[in-house]
């Protein structure tokens, strides 16, 4: 009792439709983990995208409690207003590097849903040896 050639030809077929689907869908989707903001700046506008950037120092206004942000953010030699609703993470401060995904509105200001701050002292190789 072997497996029919007929049958192994439909299980194929269907694994590569799969993965054709998959290959298509993310370059259609755009598998991007962010752009600056000059990019985003220059060709986003309506569409959803995330973008990393830097809080600009004096630009943030927030209420924890009411759970929303506006602040700017600059990168790629560009700045741009950020206005989000959500949970601000306990480490969202000025200076610090974010992640902000959401859409460019036609007036400029990008308008995220979600808001993530990285931590790159976390993520760095020490310069001097563990001893």
């Amino acid at each position: 009792m072997g497996i029919r050639p007929g049958k192994l030809l439909v299980g194929v077929g269907a694994i590569a439709l799969s993965v054709a689907y998959l290959g298509y869908a993310g370059a259609r989707g755009g598998w991007v983990y962010y752009v600056d903001v000059a990019t985003c700046m220059e060709e986003r506008v309506g569409q959803r995208v995330r973008v990393h950037g830097v809080v600009r120092k004096g630009s943030v206004e927030m209420d924890r409690v009411g759970l929303w942000a506006r602040f700017e953010m600059s990168g790629g030699g560009a700045g741009m207003p950020v206005r989000y609703e959500g949970a601000i993470p306990d480490m969202f401060e000025e200076g610090r590097e974010v992640i902000v995904e959401g859409s460019l509105s036609a007036d400029g200001v990008f308008v995220a849903d979600v808001l993530l701050t990285k931590c790159a002292s976390k993520y760095q190789s020490r310069s001097e040896p563990v001893p």
